[in-house]
């Protein structure tokens, strides 16, 4: 009786967490599956889902995106958001669309959450595609200070703001977020010159459903550095053991993403081999909007 209590405890609590995770799929299960990771924390998956997962879909994959626990559509009070509970959410997506392996598509902060998941779990991962996707975080911030210093050299108000930032601690929220301020200051997420295409993207996923229900919990990046320990990364040796494993590496950058230094660009080009690396022009962040066809064209000779 007692063992079956427990079995019935932990079957109720599996079900409620499994209530938590917001997810959808496009596509057909015979397809090449992929799992779009969004960026964070606070992010969600509206913006690619909005704009590309059935775009994705249509070029011959299985498309599954899902907004982590706390985070955009999967509102969870007590998520603690940290590296565990984003496995556990990944996961749970496996056990959702019974599958035993998936192709991991991580954008942003998301790069971080799939590299450490392909290396914790390498037997459910066929590959890892990194869009955009942060690896070596302090070379990040650093980045973007050095470059707030030369372009406000002569705003003194502005230096003094840098200055404060570069006093914080290094593995706390306000550093973080202190630091992508600086860097929307100098438009280093904006495309530098929208195409009509990207244009009338960005204009559709605006007028969409997707728009309303782009929630941003402020919460997460607080909770995230309370309860994670692991809050300022480096993940370059972790991506050389996943490639020495066998997992194909692809990564697909902005040239025109302001927060990745050339260095750093040139870095994760020699880690993953430059034919599986393509680094697009007229492009920032959010790649899959800014240069769609070429995101989709790169997708789908790497990965069918």
């Amino acid at each position: 009786m007692k063992s079956f209590l427990s079995f019935l405890f932990a079957l109720v609590y599996f079900c409620f967490n499994a209530q938590q995770i917001y997810s959808k799929a496009y596509g057909s299960p015979n397809d090449t599956t992929v799992i779009f990771i969004h960026g964070g924390p606070s992010g969600n998956a509206t913006l690619f889902e909005g704009t590309t997962a059935q775009k994705l879909a249509d070029k011959g994959f299985y498309v599954i995106v899902y907004d982590r626990r706390g985070e955009g559509r999967s509102k969870d009070d007590h998520a603690t958001m940290t590296f565990k509970e984003s496995f556990e959410d990944l996961n749970q997506i496996y056990a959702t669309y019974h599958l035993k392996k998936a192709n991991i598509l991580a954008h942003s902060f998301g790069g971080i959450i799939g590299t450490l998941f392909t290396k914790q779990f390498p037997e459910k991962v066929r590959s890892l595609t990194l869009a955009g996707a942060l690896f070596s975080q302090q070379e990040t911030y650093d980045h973007i200070l050095k470059q707030a210093k030369e372009k406000f050299k002569n705003d003194p108000s502005l230096l003094q703001e840098i200055a404060e930032i570069e006093n914080l601690s290094k593995n706390s929220a306000a550093y973080r977020k202190r630091c992508y301020e600086i860097a929307s200051k100098m438009n280093f997420f904006t495309m530098p010159s929208p195409t009509p295409e990207s244009k009338q993207l960005r204009q559709e996923y605006e007028a969409g459903e997707f728009y309303t229900t782009n929630f941003r919990n402020q919460e997460s990046p607080l909770k995230f550095y309370k309860n994670e320990s692991q809050n300022n990364l480096d993940n370059t040796s972790v991506l050389n053991e996943i490639k020495k494993s066998g997992i194909p590496i692809f990564a697909v950058y902005g040239k025109n993403d302001g927060i990745f230094s050339t260095k750093q660009l040139n870095d994760i080009k020699t880690i993953v081999g430059k034919n599986h690396f393509k680094a697009i022009d007229n492009c920032s962040h959010y790649l899959f909007v800014d240069q769609q066809d070429e995101f989709l064209q790169f997708m789908g000779e790497n990965l069918k």
